[in-house]
């Protein structure tokens, strides 16, 4: 029997590297592009053949762009809104969505969200209520946050590609970032993330934010140092004119661990729960390799 251990993926993230990773070429017998859904497939079988995982499940974005995050930090995703609360999503991808929730849902592979929050705090909140070793598959730096050495909890992170993703615990933190992982979100407030409208602290970049934390080791204490006078004149002023973001900015950044996550199966099976149903959707979207591929990553993969 293989050693338990739980595999979540942070779906939106890796369901849009998929789509801008992969050609448009790949479309299905009737010419509907599904390169998202073959890219998602491919990724599974890696990573159930890299890691094998006794446990999955796919995390999903119930809400995109919470409300309660807006109310703390207005600029939070305001980029990335097309009018009211719906997302800047290519058409060729919005189609592709339902495409993968009924393949998933014919794997038998449980798709997990909690209404009124985003796919980062579902993560967290079941990286943290996890008694075995867990790996989280994302495209998004916000989540090395979840990093916990003592639970054997890391990011496989997707900056360079499922083939070359990185494998992210706190010794890999600190040499990329100079950081450890419980510093994450105060080094992602100070540093700001244009991609989430967060504009971080004037003035103060990645070397700049990783060198106060390591000096003072936390937003609170930072603060504290400044105003003792202990900071250089230029970030003392940087941080005062940023203060009302900075407290915001963190609850922002801070994936919740305390989400209403509903129960469900996460045991991986060795085949789909629908065979049929898969080998159908498989043969109307022009799944092939893709689909075979998964198909033997699952027969291969050891039983609980």
């Amino acid at each position: 029997m293989s050693e338990p251990r739980m595999l979540l993926f942070d779906t939106a993230s890796v369901y849009f590297r998929a789509f801008f990773g992969l050609p448009s070429s790949l479309r299905s017998p009737d010419g509907r592009q599904v390169n998202a859904v073959r890219g998602l497939l491919d990724y599974l079988a890696r990573f159930i053949t890299d890691y094998s995982p006794t446990q999955v499940a796919y995390c999903w974005d119930n809400s995109w762009r919470p409300a309660w995050r807006v109310a703390l930090v207005p600029s939070y995703k305001a980029q990335r809104v097309a009018y009211g609360d719906v997302e800047v999503v290519p058409a060729e991808l919005t189609a592709q969505v339902p495409l993968i929730r009924d393949v998933l849902d014919a794997l038998g592979i449980p798709v997990i969200g909690a209404d009124g929050y985003e796919a980062d705090d579902v993560i967290a909140t079941m990286a943290k209520a996890s008694s075995v070793p867990t790996e989280v598959v994302t495209g998004d730096r916000d989540l090395f946050q979840v990093v916990d050495d003592a639970a054997a909890v890391r990011v496989l992170y997707l900056g360079r590609g499922a083939g070359r993703h990185d494998r992210v615990d706190g010794a890999w933190l600190r040499e990329r970032y100079g950081v450890s992982p419980d510093q994450y979100v105060d080094f992602a407030v100070l540093r700001g993330d244009p991609s989430d409208g967060l504009p971080g602290v004037a003035g103060i970049g990645e070397k700049t934010a990783a060198g106060l934390l390591a000096s003072h080791h936390d937003l609170e204490q930072i603060l504290a140092a400044a105003q003792q006078g202990l900071l250089a004149p230029r970030v003392t002023a940087a941080l005062a004119a940023s203060v009302d973001y900075l407290g915001a900015a963190r609850e922002v950044v801070s994936a919740a661990v305390d989400v209403p996550v509903p129960a469900f199966k996460l045991e991986l099976s060795r085949s789909p729960a629908d065979p049929a149903r898969f080998e159908r959707l498989s043969a109307e979207l022009g799944l092939g390799g893709s689909a075979a591929r998964l198909i033997a990553a699952l027969a291969q993969a050891r039983s609980t």
